[in-house]
């Protein structure tokens, strides 16, 4: 089982270092050939918009999609959140829209407002997740067949639907491995 982390812009080595911590291999994604090599994405934080240009212009958007569309399992965290979303609240910035959501960008005001928060995440066990809030995001809406896995004072802020999960925080940087080894099981299923 090989990983990719989508490494145009962003946190990506913290991504690789949480994946080696739970004992996967890993390669970063730039080009269309890499992403034919692994079994599933991880589309770190960083700037969405950002992220989304670079993804154009390195040909990764369709390659990416159509990967997602034949059922590979795709992380989005913060940024990677927002690329995955279907609808992006009062923007038009390119995206992959593979998942039934609606994100509101810039949520919780500007990197000063950053923030840390214990959540509640069931599928994790019962141990408080210790989340980290980057200038983050949240899910505004979820479309049937989206499960909400945690939520932030009321606000959506950990869904998955099928093969896609999205977190609007960066458990890269925690020392909590339990949300990357929630997605390995979703790859290992996706490959059995």
């Amino acid at each position: 089982m090989l990983i990719g982390v989508l490494a145009l812009q962003g946190a990506f080595r913290e991504h690789q270092q949480a994946l080696a911590a739970c004992g996967a291999e890993s390669i970063q994604v730039r080009r269309p050939e890499e992403l034919e090599k692994v079994n599933g994405l991880i589309i770190p934080g960083g700037e969405s918009t950002t992220i989304g240009k670079l993804m154009m212009e390195y040909a990764l958007i369709e390659p990416i999609k159509y990967r997602g569309e034949k059922g590979m399992p795709i992380f989005g965290t913060c940024a990677g959140m927002i690329l995955l979303a279907k609808e992006i609240e009062g923007s038009e910035q390119p995206r992959l829209g593979l998942m039934n959501i609606k994100v509101r960008r810039n949520a919780y005001g500007r990197q000063v407002d950053s923030f840390e928060e214990d959540l509640n995440i069931p599928v994790l066990g019962d141990d408080p997740f210790r989340a980290v809030f980057i200038r983050a995001p949240y899910i505004m809406e979820v479309a049937p067949g989206v499960e909400v896995l945690a939520r932030h004072e009321e606000k959506i802020v950990c869904a998955r639907e099928g093969t896609f999960l999205a977190a609007a925080f960066h458990p890269e940087l925690t020392s909590d491995g339990r949300l990357h080894m929630y997605f390995l099981n979703m790859v290992k299923k996706s490959i059995a």
